[in-house]
């Protein structure tokens, strides 16, 4: 009976609106997947949310989404260098086997707590994982600023990369040796965050950076090669279950395909501390909009008791600040290509002068 009631809620309708929110979301994510390669979802999943998708559908439909386009993107930073394949490839295998994990995780608690725990969930995890991945990675590309743009390796990675752990690998394009038994980890974490929240490059990004040595260039570039990977993979899953919302698949691809290679383009035009500023700021905003949404969902629950009116005010709250989350992240991204373009050719014409 529990299972038909949930079945009963899992698809919205479609109108010309909704369609149209969907279709720039997608483009914003697959903007923002292309420029700093976390796959984008942590703008799709909450974007299907703010308008009423489950969170499950989400991550699903999301997940669904996500392996085309990150073919697309992987593809062609691929072409530009800096994807490092064998990275990614290790990475995978891990990340396979924590999006299995992730989603059993979330069956039970659909199972469990119904349509309403499967949102505090996903809500609580997006805000959780946004504030503490989002905050840091912001004081990073601060730091980096600061100290002139240059990015200099974590100390984490090169204690790690200093320990002689056998297997040891060999990443050519990163430029890195490191140990295999410190690869799983992160792969896993990636995988598991992947399924429960879509996101998988919140530790998959970050992971590469300051656990394995990776650059940010490169990290975010290899993310893609997982994301196709695990979200093939996860996608199987989740449609065997019913979860799939092809229609939200197809719009969100729609959008994010164009933007997807239009950020891919951006990440050589800009320096690499502006990856981990758009990064951090997208991710912070968007916490903030999850964060309006739990008192919606504890109120489901029975937990705390909210007025409709004051919960009517908070999920508009919750929806014009994910408006604001995608719109920051788009002129960051189109301003610093645009900026960066412009200044080619005065940078062209000092070299030539200085040659001559």
């Amino acid at each position: 009976m529990h299972d038909q009631a949930v079945e009963a809620v899992k698809f919205i309708d479609l109108t010309f609106i909704n369609v149209a929110f969907l279709f720039i979301v997608g483009f914003i994510g697959g903007l923002v997947s292309g420029f700093i390669g976390s796959g984008g979802a942590f703008v799709l999943t909450p974007g299907m949310m703010s308008l009423g998708v489950p969170a499950a559908v989400a991550v699903a439909s999301n997940m669904c989404h996500k392996f085309p386009k990150a073919m697309v993107g992987a593809y062609k930073r691929y072409k530009y260098g800096q994807v490092d394949l064998k990275l990614g490839l290790f990475m995978a295998a891990s990340a396979t086997v924590g999006v299995q994990v992730g989603i059993k995780i979330q069956e039970h608690i659909l199972s469990k707590w119904g349509q309403a725990g499967s949102n505090l969930y996903v809500s609580l995890s997006f805000v959780a994982v946004l504030v503490i991945v989002g905050g840091y990675v912001f004081y990073d590309a601060w730091k980096i600023s600061k100290s002139g743009g240059d990015e200099q390796k974590p100390r984490l990675a090169a204690w790690l990369q200093s320990i002689n752990l056998p297997p040891m690998i060999h990443f050519k394009t990163s430029n890195v040796r490191i140990s295999l038994w410190f690869t799983i980890p992160v792969g896993f974490i990636t995988g598991l965050l992947a399924a429960t929240i879509a996101v998988g490059g919140f530790a998959g990004v970050p992971g590469m950076i300051y656990v394995i040595g990776a650059s940010s260039l490169i990290a975010s570039a290899t993310e893609l090669v997982i994301a196709f990977l695990m979200g093939f993979g996860g996608t199987v899953k989740w449609a065997v279950h019913g979860m799939v919302d092809i229609r939200l698949t197809l719009i969100i691809l729609a959008g994010s395909l164009l933007g997807v290679q239009l950020g891919a383009i951006g990440t050589t035009y800009v320096k690499e501390h502006m990856i981990k500023v758009v990064m951090g700021t997208i991710m912070l905003i968007v916490a903030l909009s999850r964060a309006l949404a739990v008192p919606n969902y504890l109120t489901q629950l029975g937990v705390l008791s909210f007025g409709e009116s004051a919960l009517s005010w908070l999920d508009t709250a919750s929806f014009v600040t994910m408006c604001v989350a995608l719109g920051v992240g788009a002129f960051i991204i189109l301003r610093s290509m645009i900026k960066a373009k412009r200044s080619e050719p005065l940078v062209t014409a000092v070299e030539t002068y200085e040659h001559a």
